[in-house]
C-alpha cells in the first residue's frame, strides 16, 4: 500500500501560493521533475500578461496561454500543490464556484456549444505542470468530426463505444 501524502495546509496570513519557499509549502513530488532546474511554478509567479478573468480568496481564473479552443480557461489555486485530491473542501468549493462563474464569462464573450471540464492528476494522466488547475474547454459545433465520447477521447480506443442494457 503506498504510502498517505502529508497534507498541505492553507497559510492564514495569505492565501497566495508561494511556490517551495516557505514551510508549510515545500511539498517534493515526482511530478515536479517535469520542471526544468530551478525553474519556478508558472502558476505561482505572477507573470506579465496573465488574463486573469476572475479571483477569489483560494484561487482565480485566467484565460489559458495555449487555448485548446476559443475561450479555453485555468481554475487555478494560490496555494500549490499538485494533486486534486490533496484540495481542502473550502478550496474546491471555490474552485467550482470560479468554474461556473468564469463559464458565464466565457459564454457571453465566445457563445459555445458546449463545454469539456477536467482535471490532469499526475504525469501519467498528461499534468506537465505540478500545480493543480482545472480546465474548462468551451467546444463548438463541427470543432471536430465526431464529439461522441467527449473526455473518453483521452483514451481513443475507449472514446467510441455502445451502450449496453443495464
Amino acid at each position: 500500500m503506498a504510502a498517505r501524502r502529508k497534507k498541505v495546509p492553507i497559510s492564514k496570513a495569505s492565501p497566495r501560493c508561494q511556490f517551495n519557499n516557505q514551510p508549510g509549502f515545500k511539498r517534493v513530488m515526482p511530478e515536479q521533475s517535469v520542471l526544468a532546474a530551478g525553474e519556478a511554478c508558472r502558476f505561482c509567479l505572477s507573470r506579465q500578461g496573465r488574463r486573469i478573468m476572475i479571483e477569489g480568496k483560494y484561487g482565480f481564473a485566467a484565460w489559458d496561454r495555449h487555448p485548446a479552443s476559443e475561450g479555453h480557461f485555468l481554475v487555478v489555486p494560490y496555494r500549490h500543490f499538485a494533486d486534486y485530491f490533496d484540495i481542502d473542501d473550502e478550496e474546491r468549493e471555490e474552485l467550482w464556484r470560479l468554474v461556473a462563474k468564469g463559464k458565464k464569462i466565457a459564454d457571453e464573450k465566445y457563445n459555445p456549444d458546449g463545454y469539456n471540464v477536467g482535471i490532469n492528476v499526475g504525469i501519467w494522466a498528461g499534468q506537465s505542470i505540478p500545480h493543480l488547475h482545472i480546465h474548462v474547454i468551451p467546444r463548438y459545433q463541427g470543432d471536430v468530426e465526431n464529439p461522441k465520447g467527449g473526455v473518453r477521447g483521452v483514451i481513443p480506443q475507449n472514446k467510441l463505444y455502445t451502450f449496453k442494457p443495464d
